[in-house]
């Protein structure tokens, strides 16, 4: 803490006791124990913490350290903030593609179809973070029929299958940003796999009202064997 610093914390001291003393948080009786003094004590730990001045409490923000835009000499530029390394970009941006992390065309409309090319490996990483994220609430099969589901009879997660809008843009903002009592999983999941988790999502829903005739025929032999 330099010498301007240590002179602005001792004013806010002084600040904080003199509005205390101003509001009778300070008590005139010489007797530390006394109810009286005690009462101010206690009050005047109210007022300090109401008065504004945290560096009284956090050690946290008496460390030193240097605030935003100030100076440091230690660098050439004689800034504190320094620049990211060249060629860095934001975790989530993807450049001249905003569809994929925000699921919206540069004009901000909602775009209805998975900007990312839907492999096989796409599905399988989909399904695995489906069951990891999202099969807790929303089931495996995402009808809503799960464990967690049972615990929320007051607004349980819903039946995927049956959501109003199913668009995967949609499905990836209500994954990003959080829908109800629904987090955002973003910090937990990449954009990529979130646009996996929305084509699994749309695997699932098809496979509950697919027509036989529509799967691949090494699987249409496999299910016609099977025993009904």
């Amino acid at each position: 803490m330099n010498e301007l610093q240590l002179h602005t914390a001792k004013a806010r001291r002084r600040e904080v006791f003199s509005r205390c003393a101003r509001s009778g948080a300070l008590s005139a009786n010489p007797n530390p124990f006394a109810p009286s003094r005690l009462r101010g004590g206690l009050l005047l730990l109210l007022f300090s913490a109401a008065c504004g001045d945290t560096t009284l409490f956090d050690p946290m923000e008496r460390q030193p350290k240097f605030r935003a835009f100030s100076a440091n000499s230690l660098y050439e530029d004689g800034r504190a903030m320094r620049q990211p390394p060249a060629g860095t970009v934001p975790r989530e941006a993807i450049t001249m593609r905003p569809e994929i992390t925000t699921a919206a065309d540069r004009k901000g409309a909602v775009i209805d179809t998975i900007p990312i090319s839907v492999t096989r490996e796409l599905m399988d990483a989909g399904r695995t973070r489906f069951e990891i994220h999202c099969a807790p609430c929303h089931g495996l099969l995402g009808d809503g029929v799960s464990p967690v589901a049972t615990q929320m009879s007051l607004r349980p997660p819903p039946n995927l299958h049956k959501i109003r809008n199913p668009s995967p843009g949609h499905v990836f903002q209500v994954i990003s940003l959080g829908f109800g009592l629904m987090p955002s999983y973003a910090p937990q999941l990449t954009a990529e796999e979130r646009w996996a988790i929305v084509a699994y999502v749309e695997a699932l829903r098809r496979s509950q009202s697919a027509m036989l005739a529509e799967a691949p025929p090494d699987i249409q032999k496999k299910l016609r064997e099977e025993p009904q």
